[in-house]
This record gives structure tokens, C-alpha cells and sequence, in this order.
């Protein structure tokens, strides 16, 4: 029997699919799935015929983190898990976060820790009703080193970031909402043709204006606004060469 690939890709409708593929450890990285995804990413990214990345997981789990047992025995020094699975893991994220193109996560169910440090660096977010999201880094004495303690609080508020790390209790999905992590909830069956519809509607618009406002969204939310203003919106030029040919569209 042929070995099952720890990530599935596949081409859809202009959609870029990256299927996280251990279902029975709950979806759980290996070093070797970080550069698989980032792999595919980059992939993804510079094909013509692709508008939209989506990252999915099969069975119960989006993303559980690391794969501790997988990696093996592991001494962690300061709570951190170490240079070379950092490396891969911020290698991923630096490809999400880098890419041109709109990266949605379509969360099938759990995400925990380093999966949930994962979600974080998507540009959409659309979760199933089923799907729970879990900081347990302080439960097992780990420290964060893939971004969450910068970005969970930015993105839904310092006062819950802490809340949700400190006592390492589930969000929901419908919190997820409220807390503005993510952009919309639905059942478990209607989450592909959800993706699908926010990708068309994506792919319906620019790129090379997407990919600029990307950076710029990117860019600036990792410095004051007034940085974000002066270095990065004011001052940042970009090739966007369809810009005539729509607004003669409009204005007919």
C-alpha cells in the first residue's frame, strides 16, 4: 500500500489547495510537513494559473502544532523549542505573510499552539462551526517563538490574548468571530464552497493591486501608525499596470 503524503496538493477553479494530511495525529508538523506547505506555497505563488492559496486540514484538525513524539526527545532550553524547527516554522510564515497572492485557512476543526501561531499569519480566516482554537503553551511550560505573543493580541485584543493564554481555554468558533479572528463561520459541509465563493470574489479584482495592498497591510501593522504612514504607506511604490483598462470599465 502506497504511503499516504503528509500534504496533498491540488488545483481547483483558480484555487491553490494545501491539504495538511495526518488526520490520525490530528494534523500535527513535522519538519518535514513545514517545508512541504512552504513548498507549496511558493508553488502556488508564482503559478499563473493559480488566484487564491487555501490551507486546509483532513479529519478532526486543522493544525495541532508540533509534532513533539515525531520530532523526537527534545531538550527545551528556556521553554523554546530551538533554532532548526523555528527556522522551519517562521520559514513558513515568512512565505504566507511574503506571497503575492490572498492566502485563506479553511479550519476544519482543532487548532492548537503552534497551528494556531500557523492561522495567525493567514490573510482570511473562514472556520467551520466545529472548530476550536487553543493557546496551550503555558499548560506544557513552552514558550511561544512562531509570533503568537505579537500577533494573537493585535488581532484580538490584548485583555483576551492573555485570558486565553494564561488559563489555556478554548476559543470557540462563534468567538472567534466576535474576537475578530475570524471572518466567517459555517458548517463543516458548507466550508469548501464558502473558500470558493470569497476566492472568486478575490480573483474577480487586481492582482498586482491585491499583492500591493497585501504588503501594505503587512508591512504596516508591524510598526506605529504613524511608522506605517510615513515608511510604509506614503513612501511604498508598486507595478500595478491594469489600473487604466479597469477604470475605463467603470466609467463607461
Amino acid at each position: 500500500m502506497a504511503e499516504e503524503k503528509l500534504v496533498i496538493t491540488k488545483k481547483d477553479k483558480g484555487i491553490g489547495w494545501i491539504i495538511m494530511n495526518r488526520p490520525a495525529a490530528l494534523n500535527a508538523l513535522t519538519l518535514e510537513m513545514l517545508d512541504e506547505v512552504r513548498n507549496a506555497v511558493l508553488t502556488y505563488d508564482s503559478d499563473p494559473e493559480i488566484g487564491v492559496i487555501a490551507i486546509t486540514g483532513t479529519g478532526r484538525a486543522w493544525c495541532t502544532g508540533l509534532d513533539l513524539k515525531a520530532l523526537g526527545q527534545m531538550e527545551f532550553k528556556g521553554g523554546a523549542v530551538g533554532p532548526v524547527i523555528d527556522n522551519c516554522g517562521r520559514a513558513l510564515i515568512d512565505a504566507i505573510e511574503s506571497a503575492s497572492k490572498v492566502v485563506i485557512a479553511a479550519v476544519n476543526g482543532w487548532v492548537f499552539t503552534g497551528g494556531l501561531e500557523l492561522l495567525l499569519c493567514m490573510d482570511i480566516i473562514i472556520a467551520s462551526e466545529d472548530a476550536q482554537f487553543g493557546d496551550t503553551h503555558c499548560k506544557f511550560g513552552i514558550r511561544p517563538s512562531w509570533g503568537m505573543s505579537q500577533r494573537l493580541p493585535r488581532i484580538i485584543g490584548i485583555n483576551r490574548a492573555r485570558y486565553h493564554t494564561f488559563t489555556a481555554q478554548n476559543i470557540t468558533a462563534q468567538q472567534a468571530w466576535e474576537y475578530g479572528l475570524v471572518c466567517a463561520v459555517v458548517t463543516a459541509q458548507q466550508l469548501h464552497e464558502k473558500v470558493e465563493e470569497v476566492a472568486a470574489m478575490i480573483m474577480k479584482n487586481s492582482r498586482e493591486a491585491i499583492a500591493a495592498n497585501k504588503a501594505l497591510y503587512n508591512r504596516g501593522w508591524q510598526t506605529t501608525l504613524r511608522e506605517g504612514l510615513e515608511n510604509v504607506e506614503y513612501r511604498q511604490s508598486f507595478e500595478i499596470s491594469d489600473t487604466n483598462e479597469r477604470l475605463a470599465k467603470f466609467l463607461k
